[in-house]
């Protein structure tokens, strides 16, 4: 048992997650912190030690995955299959549904191999690397989701002039730009966390390397990560929810000048299941910040995250494939309002 500096010696064996100082300002114990690249591994300390419940997860989150899985490829492959469903919004659907396997195939299968093996340990280098892909395919989904509600508004608010504007040359073009801010604010987290300093043993309360939880436990509280912390989430977070508000409030103005309510409602329908997806996106996602926040047990943060990186992508295809497809075979002429 190492010697705590102020948790005490029943705080536990790892420094940086017990539970009376994880949410410390700084390093705890009295060994020199090392940069993330010097600490030869970390523990995930999941969502449950209870050996008991170890089998329940495994089969439960085995089956998740595999529906996740499954469920998105077959919406791919629907969509590739049915010539009436190859529009600008199936298509960026699509790729949403390619971004959710990669989104949950970067924690998901580390999870089921550490309840199988009960050996919960990850190098750095695994760390990195899977927060990486966690990044980029989270940012992926950010990025689509801001893209479909720009497509909406233009199906909406321009519908004369959708054909031209969401061509196939523009439509390529915004998954390729979304795909490369992506990967750049994946490198830029990876280079974050691993100049940072931690404990040379660091327990992350979480099932994946989650980089807010490594941020809350790295030793190193310099100015300079808080502003670099701020900036990517004003980029990659305030600017598509921003997008994303903009859009819907010029959809909702052009849908309330529709005179007919048969109108309104083709249009609306259009942009309920991207707007149920979005709600379920962000909601999930600020729940788990909020649920850090408020309750002081640490593995609420690792349950909340279960809905965002887990639920969420496995829920997204059986949204869109619940609503009829013929809203969408006729989109650009689903408002009957003039455009601005």
């Amino acid at each position: 048992m190492q010697d705590w500096e102020s948790c005490g010696p029943s705080a536990g064996p790892f420094c940086g997650c017990p539970p009376a100082c994880l949410k410390a300002s700084r390093c705890l114990c009295n060994l020199e912190p090392q940069n993330l690249t010097d600490t030869s591994e970390l523990l995930l300390l999941g969502l449950s030690e209870d050996p008991e419940l170890q089998p329940f997860l495994f089969g439960l989150f085995l089956s998740m995955y595999m529906i996740t899985v499954v469920g998105n490829l077959f919406f791919i492959l629907a969509v590739s299959s049915d010539p009436h469903l190859h529009t600008p919004m199936y298509f960026f659907l699509s790729n949403l549904s390619l971004a959710d396997i990669g989104f949950t195939s970067a924690t998901i299968p580390k999870m089921l191999l550490d309840i199988h093996t009960h050996h919960r340990i990850i190098s750095y280098v695994d760390c990195l690397i899977q927060l990486s892909f966690f990044v980029f395919f989270g940012c992926m989904d950010n990025l689509l989701l801001t893209v479909m509600a720009y497509d909406r508004f233009v199906a909406i608010c321009h519908p004369l002039h959708y054909p031209v504007i969401m061509n196939s040359y523009h439509c390529n073009l915004l998954v390729l730009v979304s795909c490369c801010l992506s990967l750049l604010d994946s490198q830029l987290h990876c280079l974050m966390v691993s100049q940072l300093t931690f404990c040379p043993e660091v327990g992350i309360p979480q099932f994946f390397c989650d980089p807010s939880e490594l941020l809350n436990l790295a030793c190193s509280g310099t100015i300079t990560k808080n502003i670099l912390v701020y900036c990517i989430a004003a980029m990659y977070g305030g600017g598509p929810i921003s997008g994303i508000l903009f859009s819907y409030t010029r959809i909702v103005s052009s849908i309330l000048r529709i005179p007919s309510s048969d109108g309104k409602y083709k249009a609306f329908s259009t942009c309920s299941s991207h707007l149920s997806v979005v709600l379920l996106f962000y909601g999930t996602g600020m729940g788990v910040y909020l649920s850090s926040v408020i309750s002081p047990s640490l593995r609420s943060g690792a349950v909340a995250s279960v809905m965002y990186s887990v639920v969420t992508p496995m829920l997204n295809p059986f949204i869109y494939r619940s609503r009829p497809c013929a809203a969408l075979r006729t989109e650009p002429n689903v408002s009957l309002a003039p455009p601005d």
